[in-house]
């Protein structure tokens, strides 16, 4: 088995220093031993932001004011509803784009969703958020794996593989009337340590639409702490139906990736 080494460093300078930099200065010991093991995010200072509510069961955040044309590619569509995951939502705060709150209108900071991430809350981890924040800002398209970017993707996979409508594909579309028991049930069951993909990813692309997104480029998953075995890379490949596997490594906030190729070794004599 051949591995490549498919792109890295999520702490590489960055040759964009328009912008002011804000740096966490109270933050406590044991926090910034959870927030230095990759370079502090750049912060844009914005005129207009989109604003959303922290669901702490759901752990998701409700958009409920929308400004810029990233929720094209960013969030799932429930109901004419946009959520974003624990890591969209840190990485649109770092980069200015969104002002979140509770239920009770307080502004939630920075500190606090990282604290969230760097705990394990709502199906992420730190190394899982670095990995995001790093295929984000080079502009791919990144979303949950096996969760669908809105209802009507859904009824459009069902109707290319079937033509009779089954009691299971009803239950899956009659889901947008569940909103709070769909949304909680998909995050609710992720747990990080599975082995599976966690990200389907597609290339930039202005076309792309979360009514009819097409098949990832790739899907991601994150290794935890070594790069897997071959027995675990073959149970993984499994899963993927066809779709290039990459593999993420990041450690001391260095972000890499790895693929794989089968070679065929020679018979000797």
């Amino acid at each position: 088995m051949e591995v490549k080494v498919w792109g890295y460093s999520s702490n590489e300078d960055s040759d964009d220093n328009d912008n002011d930099q804000v740096f966490l200065q109270n933050a406590s010991d044991d926090e910034n031993l959870h927030f230095t093991s990759s370079s502090l995010p750049k912060l844009q200072f914005r005129n207009v932001k989109s604003k959303g509510r922290w669901n702490e069961e759901m752990g998701m955040a409700e958009v409920i004011e929308k400004s810029g044309k990233m929720w094209v590619s960013t969030g799932i569509v429930r109901s004419g509803k946009i959520y974003t995951s624990i890591e969209e939502t840190l990485y649109l705060m770092e980069v200015g784009a969104l002002h979140l709150v509770d239920d009770e209108n307080r502004s939630i900071y920075l500190i606090e969703m990282y604290d969230k991430v760097a705990g394990g809350k709502s199906g992420c981890c730190w190394e899982l958020f670095e990995a995001y924040r790093h295929l984000k800002s080079l502009g791919y398209i990144i979303g949950r794996h096996g969760v669908a970017w809105s209802l009507k993707s859904v009824r459009g996979s069902q109707k290319q593989v079937a033509l009779q409508v089954t009691e299971e594909s009803t239950r899956l579309v009659d889901m947008g009337s569940k909103l709070d028991l769909s949304i909680s049930k998909l995050f609710g069951d992720l747990k990080i340590n599975d082995l599976k993909p966690d990200f389907d990813v597609y290339l930039p692309d202005s076309r792309f639409r979360k009514s009819s997104p097409g098949d990832p480029n790739f899907l991601l998953y994150l290794s935890r702490g070594h790069l897997p075995s071959r027995d675990e890379i073959e149970a993984l490949e499994r899963q993927c139906a066809g779709i290039p596997l990459k593999i993420c490594l990041v450690t001391e906030g260095r972000v890499s990736f790895f693929s794989f190729d089968k070679v065929e070794l020679p018979v000797l004599p």
